[in-house]
């Protein structure tokens, strides 16, 4: 009977394993669902230490801007050497909603702008020429930009309507950045399931950072980079020192740009002290910005959309705050949107409109550069080592040795 039950115990034991690695290989390459339980247990740059201007919202993310929701999609399976259209995969999808599901029949104010072009952003022609942006924003790697483009138009042809002129048209707004050190970017792993995976589970709330969605398989400044996110809540004063209103700016990064010496955090140049090893030694391009920064500015303020291209062109002071340089190999590109007008787009009557004046705006301006500064630290917090094709391995930010530098130079909160 002590033989029989050690017997069975074996044969339970061997059946349980196979269980979960059948499972495991089931689920490899399917999209993870966004957890706000994950969210919460990131340290974010704040419980470090580390200092920042401005006043963030109650999330100090994108979503502190009401009505605006951000889904994820991540892949991650497959390890060892790159096999072209088997992995390994680390790569996504992450999309932004400026007004949640109703996105796509209440177009937004918006503009664009590109501070380095050696990257992509479609259906900018046309937010350039309208003044809207008509949908949501998705970030992807390069060279799934087409099929999740795809992907939104046949999302919205199942969830929206026809435009005022009756016909089924658009020009989403797509854009990218390249992953190809960590993921098989040339087996072509994003579907269309996976924009639409991260389309309808986008939400308000918390935001997932670092290696998730788009960002999974990103670089930052030599460290592991991703998604990041921040806000800034503001007062406008008017004449008279009256308080002309209280908005939001909040602001979403996908980074993949940068060099080790050039980061830096609070001030200090802490990527020349910071002991790790760099992603792409050994290569032609060792020591070049081989990346690429894509970022979502939202805002309540009411902004038209000269203004809110205005806007978009501040997003590269933060960057700088960080020590971007903006190399000839990075492609820079940034759109902005304001949440204010609701109903701005109609197309049968003459609409009104509220605009702050260009004196007033400059809290805006700012609340846009301090953002974008803390997202991009953000991601590179949130974001963990990972290991990739070929077995290249990306470190993440060391919080120990950054809060050592930091409280050396006496930046450390």
């Amino acid at each position: 009977m002590l033989r029989l039950s050690r017997i069975c115990a074996t044969l339970l034991a061997v059946c349980v394993i196979a269980a979960i690695s059948l499972q495991a290989q089931n689920n490899a390459g399917k999209p993870a669902a966004n957890n706000s339980s994950s969210v919460k247990s990131k340290p974010r740059a704040r419980d470090l230490g580390i200092p920042f201007d401005g006043t963030p919202g109650p999330l100090n993310a994108i979503t502190d801007v009401a009505g605006v929701t951000v889904g994820h999609t991540t892949l991650i399976s497959g390890e060892g050497k790159l096999q072209v259209g088997k992995g390994p995969v680390r790569t996504g999808v992450t999309a932004v909603l400026p007004r949640g599901k109703d996105s796509m029949n209440n177009p937004v104010f918006a503009g664009w702008w590109s501070l380095n072009g050696n990257g992509e952003m479609t259906g900018t022609t046309w937010v350039e020429e309208s003044g809207f942006l008509e949908g949501p924003v998705l970030i992807t790697n390069t060279h799934s930009v087409g099929v999740v483009r795809d992907a939104v138009i046949e999302w919205r042809v199942a969830h929206g309507a026809a435009d005022g002129s009756g016909y089924w048209w658009s020009l989403p707004v797509v854009a990218e950045t390249w992953d190809g050190w960590l993921n098989d970017t040339n087996g072509f792993h994003v579907k269309k399931e996976h924009a639409f995976h991260a389309l309808d589970t986008a939400a308000s709330g918390p935001v997932q950072e670092g290696s998730v969605g788009g960002g999974t398989g990103m670089i930052c400044n030599s460290f592991k980079g991703g998604i990041g996110t921040s806000s800034r809540r503001f007062q406008v004063i008017g004449p008279a020192k009256s308080i002309v209103g209280e908005y939001t700016v909040g602001v979403l990064v996908q980074c993949n740009y940068g060099t080790k010496d050039n980061l830096r955090i609070a001030g200090i140049p802490v990527g020349r002290e910071i002991d790790a090893p760099m992603p792409y030694s050994q290569t032609r391009f060792e020591n070049q910005d081989r990346g690429s920064i894509i970022v979502v500015v939202a805002t309540d303020a009411p902004l038209i959309s000269t203004q809110l291209k205005r806007l978009a062109r501040r997003v590269a002071l933060g960057l700088g705050r960080d020590g971007s340089i903006s190399g000839n190999g990075s492609g820079d590109i940034f759109i902005a949107f304001s949440t204010a007008n609701s109903g701005a787009g109609a197309d049968n009557h003459i609409v009104d409109l509220k605009m702050l004046p260009n004196d007033l705006i400059e809290p805006v301006f700012e609340s846009t550069v301090f953002a974008t500064e803390e997202a991009v630290v953000n991601a590179m917090i949130a974001a963990d080592t990972m290991v990739g094709a070929d077995d290249h391995k990306v470190i993440g930010l060391p919080h120990d040795q950054l809060q050592a530098i930091l409280k050396k130079y006496n930046r450390l909160q």
